[in-house]
């Protein structure tokens, strides 16, 4: 629902900024790059936050990619 709401606010407030000129699309393109930025900034982090606490490889797994290595030569 929030997301929706999200959506629409931004919508209405695009169109406000477009209507206002060059200056309003200049001012909506960096609200839009920015947010998109720190949206990768953000997924970024939790990439490595998450990378760092993940399991490692076990005994099991390790044999299978020896294997598989094995077999391709």
């Amino acid at each position: 629902m929030y997301l929706l709401i999200s959506i629409i606010l931004s919508s209405i407030l695009g169109f406000l900024l477009w209507m206002t000129g060059p200056l309003g699309g200049i001012v909506a393109f960096g609200i839009v790059v920015g947010c998109i930025f720190r949206g990768l900034y953000l997924l970024n982090d939790i990439h490595t936050r998450i990378s760092s606490i993940s399991p490692k490889e076990d005994k099991a797994q390790k044999a299978y990619r020896e294997y598989l290595e094995e077999k391709r030569k």
